[in-house]
């Protein structure tokens, strides 16, 4: 046997045999929607085996994918193939993420964390005091 014969019964064995990787990427809930999944996959987002993909690229079982949201990074082994969104307990159970990869994400959580703590952010709107404050700063010393 060669491997387009496996190639070949895999897409015989049904539909979710094959699945298009912006699809996988919404039905895991990496995304809220199809079209966000294809726009950060075409955009450089997400990488499958080390090498940038397509949104019609097949999602395999075992296949490593590296996929970027915002500030997390997410390197997870693809365990299950489905083309519905199902709920969230579902969907965890199509992918393994990494150890390394949850120790830094946690790790870069937590600075953040750490970062908002020292930031002070006013509370409502600036006083009348406060903006010609604001206005003599901008404008100088004329």
């Amino acid at each position: 046997m060669t491997v387009a014969d496996d190639d070949r019964r895999a897409a015989s064995d049904g539909p979710e045999s094959r699945v298009r990787l912006d699809k996988w990427l919404w039905a895991a809930r990496f995304f809220k929607t199809r079209t966000l999944a294809a726009e950060a996959v075409a955009g450089g987002k997400v990488h499958a085996g080390g090498q940038r993909v397509k949104p019609s690229h097949v999602v395999r079982l075992g296949e490593r994918l590296r996929i970027q949201r915002g500030a997390e990074e997410y390197n997870i082994d693809v365990k299950a193939l489905s083309i519905q969104r199902r709920p969230s307990k579902e969907a965890v159970l199509l992918y393994e993420e990494t150890a390394e990869s949850r120790q830094r994400r946690e790790e870069l959580r937590e600075q953040r964390r750490l970062q908002a703590v020292g930031d002070v952010q006013p509370v409502g709107r600036p006083t009348k005091r406060d903006r010609r404050r604001i206005v003599r700063f901008i404008q100088g010393d004329e």
